[in-house]
């Protein structure tokens, strides 16, 4: 799995997570626990990953519509 997106906005990652549902691309989102733990101030950054053979993909879908990814 290859990271993809890191940010503290739930919003983002849910967009994300839709435009990348919507080209057939799965992702898994990492330290949601963690950011809950630390009371949901946002302290801490969500990581969104995608399998290593639709990083690509996954890069072109977020950056068409204007979302940052980590490169």
């Amino acid at each position: 799995m290859k990271l993809l997106l890191q940010t503290n906005d739930p919003t983002i990652i849910a967009f994300a997570q839709v435009l990348l549902d919507g080209e057939g691309i799965a992702s898994f989102v990492l330290d949601v626990h963690t950011s809950i733990m630390e009371g949901g101030i946002g302290l801490l950054p969500r990581r969104v990953m995608v399998a290593d053979d639709d990083f690509d993909d996954a890069v072109v879908v977020l950056t068409d519509n204007d979302i940052e990814v980590v490169k």
